[in-house]
């Protein structure tokens, strides 16, 4: 049974992917492949999390995962949009602070061919990304 689901298009440079659904240890195995041939694609990758309901530790190891293979490429991942919930468990993992998080998807797209912070990333200290979380 699938409970993810996963979308890419491309964008000013950059490749746009969505998540759907809930990305857990049953999906795990072929997000991580479909993320990693995007990074392959363009090493410059904005991650839609708007519809994204849950995530467990083997779905932040997918992101994590593709961040670092983004990262050994040029390029960078950045998180857009998530839901409260996800922001939470990004927050209590304290991955908040590791990966760019913006609050829509319309700001990771335009930071994503630049360097340094803008002003939707919620990035920083654990504290700062607990605080976003109120």
């Amino acid at each position: 049974m699938i409970s993810a689901g996963l979308s890419t298009r491309e964008n000013d440079g950059h490749l746009i992917v969505t998540l759907r659904g809930e990305l857990d240890f049953v999906d795990a195995a072929s997000v991580a492949a479909a993320l990693a041939a995007a990074a392959a694609r363009s090493p410059r990758l904005v991650i839609d999390l708007a519809e994204l309901g849950f995530i467990d530790c083997s779905g932040l190891r997918v992101l994590a995962r593709a961040r670092e293979q983004a990262h050994q490429s040029g390029g960078d991942l950045l998180l857009a949009a998530p839901r409260r919930q996800i922001r939470r468990i990004l927050a209590l993992t304290g991955l908040a602070g590791v990966f760019s998080v913006h609050t829509s998807l319309a700001g990771a797209a335009q930071t994503a061919g630049r360097s340094g912070p803008d002003p939707g990333v919620e990035t920083g200290s654990h504290v700062k990304a607990v605080r976003a979380l109120r």
